[in-house]
């Protein structure tokens, strides 16, 4: 069954980020990953959204969400985040 990732990113050094960027591509790719949103600047329907960008991929399931987010590629991803950008990512099960 499909299963989303949700991020949502509030960049603390835009320069920095720009690293993380291609790594986390690469990581998502590599499982299997498509991107439905990226960098989506929010339009608020309800509560505050300032200072995020969201980024939504969608994988074949919850277990290659967890597969890619432990990689060795991701993680080197998540080092290059690290000091720039604070993230709250959530998987979500597919109907």
């Amino acid at each position: 069954m499909a299963a989303i990732v949700v991020a949502k990113i509030k960049v603390t050094d835009s320069d920095k980020y720009e690293h993380y960027k291609p790594l986390a591509k690469h990581a998502i790719e590599l499982f299997g990953g498509r991107y439905l949103v990226r960098g989506s600047e929010p339009h608020s329907i309800e509560g505050d959204t300032s200072e995020a960008r969201y980024v939504v991929v969608e994988f074949d399931s919850v277990d290659t969400i967890r597969r890619f987010y432990d990689s060795p590629e991701y993680q080197k991803a998540r080092e290059a985040r690290a000091g720039a950008a604070i993230a709250e990512i959530i998987a979500l099960q597919g109907i």
